[in-house]
């Protein structure tokens, strides 16, 4: 389902983006949308490798990076406890 956004934007990006707008024979409205698509994609991409946790952890961020480095502690702790 498509929604409708609005936005404030200062009167000189308005003018840039009608010129792009002319430019390219888009509406303001497409060029929006597939900046924010990109934006959407770029950040995305770079959050893949992150883990969010929940409950008491909420707002920690795992990263690829941080599991690598502590791999042989948690190894060893889970056989201890197993």
């Amino acid at each position: 389902m498509k929604q409708s956004l609005t936005i404030r934007i200062p009167d000189d990006l308005r003018e840039e983006l009608q010129e792009i707008s002319e430019e390219e024979a888009k509406p303001i409205s497409e060029l929006v949308r597939e900046s924010i698509q990109r934006y959407v994609s770029i950040y995305k991409h770079k959050h893949k490798d992150t883990i969010r946790l929940g409950g008491i952890w909420k707002n920690i961020k795992i990263t690829d990076e941080d599991i690598k480095e502590n791999r042989e502690d948690l190894l060893k702790k889970i056989e201890e406890k197993w």
